[in-house]
């Protein structure tokens, strides 16, 4: 009997008898003496669906609660996330009530005969119900006015991200959820059990992130029309860095010691010695390319992995650098001559004995000038003013001449076979200095 009674009062939401409907089912509900299905009535007999509840008086206290299914996609490029949800929205609405202690689930498109919240997703870009086999939605009324409308809902919201730490970044996302129309003097809306009333983002298994912690917040919306109620759910999303170790770091990294092996080759092999160089430098930029075609729309970005990837661009060429400067340095000694034999020695003993001898007659006679010209009596009639201050100007030229060459010659590298030396222990040196200082601060700070 519980069954027809529904049936016909479903039936009569839909005929345009609407009313005389109503008032055979209560005539019927009288002649039968139950009291199964009391008060139904009123959704037929003045129930107006346009107007909220309590209209014109208190405002109706909305409770949420969310499941999330899942987040199919967190695109960096687009800045946004793309999540399924079951959203719940308990209200009580006292022209609904009956006697009893019972509730009842009613067909999905009875929800066109009520009034329901006018939410809405903050920030979403596209969204859309699902309705396969039938629109998922659920309407289930409570003997105390009390109605519960789920729906399952698939959004593509917009998430502001940082990508200044990629890819060892944490990215902070929302899902709020507010009222369109009624502002806070209509509507509040509020968890339904705070942090509780959230479920699934612990159990979502993401491609690229772990899901770090999430909170629920109540907050409200200054608009120019009013005051509006809103409720968020914000969650943090920690990517994780394995996959990029194995694909970007592993690699530059052994590039850059690979670029190293040159300094073990000696400086006349040129073909081996520039073949390494060059083939890390095109190898590292081709490892810059492709990391930067997966977000290439987000290079205004300077992201932590191509700051690491600058770096290790910085050894590669630094290496071929340092060939060229210690090969240049080479070619421009002089080869060493082998020792004369036979007259020709003699010769050339006679020869260092001649310019001996010259430059020992060349130093005292300069030696004799300086004494003489230290005993002249200077008077102030034969000296020339102009004279002393054109030799002032010569000693002055003459110093820093020296001054420069001494200068230059701190700069001229006397052996060139000690540029790979050093460059055996600098380079390496230096690589995890910086790397100690690249994944403190980007951990860390």
């Amino acid at each position: 009997m519980f069954c027809g009674y529904f049936c016909f009062f479903s039936l009569c939401l839909f005929l345009p008898t609407q009313r005389s409907c109503s008032l055979g089912l209560v005539s019927n509900l009288r002649s039968s003496d139950t009291t199964s299905l009391p008060g139904f009535e009123n959704l037929t007999m003045g129930y107006n669906k346009y107007l909220r509840p309590h209209f014109g008086g208190e405002p109706v206290q909305i409770a949420m609660s969310l499941d999330i299914a899942s987040i199919s996609s967190i695109s960096e490029s687009d800045m946004d996330y793309t999540a399924t949800i079951y959203l719940r929205q308990r209200w009580t609405d006292p022209r609904l009530v009956f006697h009893g202690n019972k509730s009842f689930t009613l067909d999905a498109r009875l929800v066109e005969l009520l009034w329901v919240p006018d939410t809405y997703i903050v920030e979403s870009k596209r969204s859309f119900l699902h309705d396969v086999t039938v629109g998922n939605r659920l309407i289930r009324l409570f003997s105390n006015g009390t109605i519960l409308y789920a729906l399952r809902i698939t959004t593509t919201v917009a998430c502001n991200m940082d990508l200044s730490k990629y890819p060892m970044d944490t990215q902070t996302c929302r899902l709020q959820l507010e009222s369109w129309g009624y502002d806070e003097n209509d509507v509040i809306f509020t968890w339904l059990r705070g942090n509780d009333s959230v479920h699934g983002m612990e159990k979502l298994r993401l491609s690229q992130y772990t899901v770090e912690r999430y909170y629920t917040l109540v907050s409200k919306s200054q608009q120019e029309t009013g005051s509006y109620p809103r409720l968020i759910l914000q969650f943090e999303l920690r990517r994780n860095i394995l996959y990029f170790i194995l694909e970007t770091y592993v690699p530059s990294t052994l590039l850059v010691m690979l670029s190293w092996v040159s300094f073990w080759i000696t400086l006349d092999s040129v073909p081996a010695r520039t073949c390494i160089g060059v083939t890390t430098v095109l190898s590292m930029t081709t490892l810059m390319i492709g990391s930067r075609s997966s977000l290439s729309k987000t290079n205004c970005f300077i992201k932590a992995i191509d700051v690491y990837l600058g770096i290790c661009f910085s050894f590669i060429f630094g290496a071929l650098v340092e060939y060229a400067v210690a090969h240049y340095s080479s070619s421009q000694k002089c080869p060493a001559k082998a020792p004369p034999e036979g007259p020709a020695k003699e010769l050339t003993k006679e020869m260092e004995e001649v310019n001996i001898a010259n430059i020992l007659n060349s130093s005292i006679t300069s030696y004799k000038r300086k004494i003489s010209f230290t005993s002249i009596e200077i008077s102030s009639d034969n000296v020339n003013c102009s004279d002393l201050t054109m030799k002032t100007h010569e000693k002055i030229k003459r110093v820093l001449r020296n001054k420069m060459h001494r200068i230059i010659g701190y700069f001229t590298i006397q052996n060139p076979s000690n540029v790979d030396h050093y460059s055996k222990l600098l380079f390496p040196l230096f690589f995890m200095l910086v790397n100690v200082f690249y994944w403190a601060y980007y951990l860390y700070f």
